[in-house]
């Protein structure tokens, strides 16, 4: 019975909801370090005290960044079987990276409108420095996509090239197993295996951090608003504003437009796929919503399951247009709020980064903060601990969950508008559903 108990002493934290548990830890901690700002003698002995728990908690954010970019990537681009990758696939991948480009210039757009977090000057240790190189030119972020070694990439953190590497290394993978060579096709196998295998230990690894995000966010989010005040209140509302009205606007013109282009009524669209938008909102899984997603584009869009279950699972996959603007509006935020606003080269790198990342990082626990460290890396702010970009991002994260409902809402909006309009294309959509 003792055991029992021992084991259970910590239940009430682990099996409550992840995301509440980062919410209330980043109320608690704002509120603290607003008390501790009426204290200005108590701030920087507080700071000195528990600045290791927050720097804990994003040196075991960076830990993970390339072993998850590198066997996710390989896994999903392995996964697609050549023999998928005809008609269908080429439309559906195209349409799907089309709009998530497009997804991170409207959350780009969106950000320079409003500019969430400009004047807001967060500040971090003076001794940890931010953004220092000149940032490079279209040319050299374009050759830079391609690696000349990517064993250097990867010892180095290179973001852009290990994405390259691992999608071209995994499209390879892919080929393999699907040789006529049956001893080829069996080592494709055996390595895909081992590929799934290292990157499902990445996602419970991630899953495990997670865990403690809690408690970085709270010490992390204290000390911003022990230095900052409650002046830090008005920024994060901003960057919400920001991306749903980003998102509003991707919905109406991109998703509206294409639909329009194809002949295909907005209104019916949205009427038909109500059901699975709700429930991705709630529930922030396009995974999760899948089996609402197909059977409300079979029995609302007239979409047939030879087509839908190849594009939908694919799309709750790689299609991250959501997640896009999110990193468009974020990235904006940081540079704002750090005095380091992005230059046009650095929007173009988040743009490239954030679609190049969205093909295999969509199902990982925590895909949003992950990715959005991933492109602040490729453009040149460093999440350093005890940095003032390194606050920035800690504030993001404690509002993650309001920002993921938004986004993933749109992930599986765009899953749908897609395969309706590759079933128009393919001439196999039931029109009679859209009357």
């Amino acid at each position: 019975m003792a055991e029992q108990k021992k084991k259970g002493a910590l239940d009430w934290y682990f099996k409550s909801n992840l995301l509440t548990r980062i919410l209330i830890g980043l109320v608690l901690g704002a509120i603290v370090g607003i008390i501790l700002g009426f204290f200005p003698s108590s701030v920087k002995p507080y700071i000195d005290n528990t600045k290791f728990f927050g720097d804990l908690f994003i040196r075991l954010l960076k830990m993970i960044i390339m072993p998850v970019i590198l066997f996710s990537l390989i896994a999903g681009a392995a996964s697609i079987a050549p023999s998928k990758l005809g008609r269908v696939g080429v439309k559906i991948m195209v349409y799907y990276l089309l709009t998530s480009a497009f997804a991170v210039i409207v959350g780009l757009i969106s950000a320079n409108i409003f500019k969430p977090g400009i004047g807001f000057n967060i500040v971090g240790e003076a001794s940890v420095k931010g953004l220092q190189a000149a940032p490079p030119t279209i040319i050299q972020i374009l050759l830079n996509i391609v690696p000349t070694n990517p064993f250097e990439s990867l010892m180095k953190g290179d973001v852009l090239p290990i994405i390259f590497f691992g999608v071209v290394f995994g499209i390879g993978i892919s080929y393999i197993k699907d040789s006529k060579q049956q001893s080829l096709a069996k080592s494709g196998e055996t390595l895909l295996e081992v590929v799934n295998a290292a990157a499902e230990t990445m996602y419970k690894v991630v899953g495990g951090i997670m865990q403690y995000a809690p408690i970085g966010v709270f010490f992390l989010i204290s000390h911003v608003f022990a230095q900052q005040g409650a002046k830090a209140i008005g920024p994060l509302l901003m960057v919400t504003l920001s991306e749903y009205i980003g998102l509003a606007v991707h919905v109406v013109l991109v998703y509206g437009g294409l639909l329009t282009l194809y002949k295909l009524s907005f209104r019916k669209f949205l009427k038909g796929a109500n059901e699975a938008m709700v429930t991705a909102f709630v529930t922030r899984s396009s995974s999760g919503t899948l089996p609402v997603t197909m059977r409300c584009g079979e029995e609302n869009l007239g979409i047939p399951r030879s087509i839908s279950s190849f594009t939908l699972p694919l799309g709750a996959t790689i299609n991250m247009d959501g997640t896009a603007i999110y990193l468009g509006v974020c990235a904006m935020f940081i540079g704002y709020a750090t005095n380091q606003p992005l230059s046009f080269n650095q929007m173009l790198t988040v743009v490239i980064t954030g679609t190049l990342a969205s093909i295999g990082t969509a199902g990982v626990p925590g895909a949003g903060a992950i990715m959005l460290l991933m492109v602040l890396e490729s453009i040149g702010l460093k999440v350093e601990t005890g940095s003032a970009v390194a606050a920035a991002y800690a504030m993001i994260l404690g509002i993650d969950a309001l920002l993921d409902m938004g986004r993933t809402c749109l992930n599986v909006t765009g899953d749908l508008v897609g395969t309706s309009i590759i079933c128009k294309t393919e001439k196999e959509l039931d029109l009679s559903k859209w009357k």
